[in-house]
C-alpha cells in the first residue's frame, strides 16, 4: 500500500508492506532528511485504563499513551505511521506533545528503509521477544 505525502498527517511519502520485524511495516518511499517531521498518528482517544484493557492478550498493538490518563488507539486509523515497528537502534522517534503524536527522523533515511522507533516501556512489559535484528537488540519489548 502506498500513502500520498500530501495528506494532512503525512509529510513524506511512505509505503506499508510486509516487514521482516513483524507483520506490516512503514518504508520510506522517498529520502527523508535527518530531523525532518515524517508524519503524525491519529486515532480514537480513550482512557489509559481502556487502552490497557484492549492490550490484554494482544501481540500487535497500535496504542500510544499521550498522558497519564489518555491514550490513542490507532487500530482503525488511516495513517500509515500506525504500522511503525519497534527497533532497538531506531531511525526515527515519536514525540508526544499537546495530545499530538508525531514522528521525526533521527538520521537521514534512505528510500526503501523501514522506519522504526524505540517503543520504550510498552504494554508487553518485557514478555514479547524483539525481532528488530539490531546488533544492539535488547531481546524483549
Amino acid at each position: 500500500m502506498a500513502f500520498a505525502s500530501n495528506s494532512d498527517h503525512q509529510h513524506y511519502e511512505v509505503a506499508v508492506r510486509r516487514s521482516r520485524i513483524d507483520g506490516f511495516g512503514v518504508f520510506a518511499a522517498e529520502g527523508i532528511p535527518a530531523a525532518a517531521k515524517i508524519g503524525a498518528l491519529t486515532g480514537e482517544t480513550i482512557t489509559v485504563a481502556e487502552a490497557r484493557r484492549r492490550a490484554e492478550g494482544r501481540q500487535r498493538l497500535m496504542l500510544v499513551e499521550i498522558s497519564a490518563s489518555r491514550a490513542i488507539d490507532a487500530t482503525r486509523s488511516s495513517d500509515p505511521m500506525r504500522f511503525t515497528n519497534h527497533g532497538c537502534s531506531p531511525n526515527a522517534r515519536l514525540q508526544v506533545e499537546g495530545g499530538e503524536i508525531e514522528f521525526f527522523a533521527l538520521r537521514e533515511i534512505s528510500v526503501g528503509e523501514e522506519l522504526t522507533v524505540d517503543y520504550g516501556s510498552s504494554h508487553h512489559e518485557g514478555r514479547l521477544a524483539c525481532r528488530c535484528g539490531s546488533a544492539a537488540c535488547a531481546g524483549w519489548l
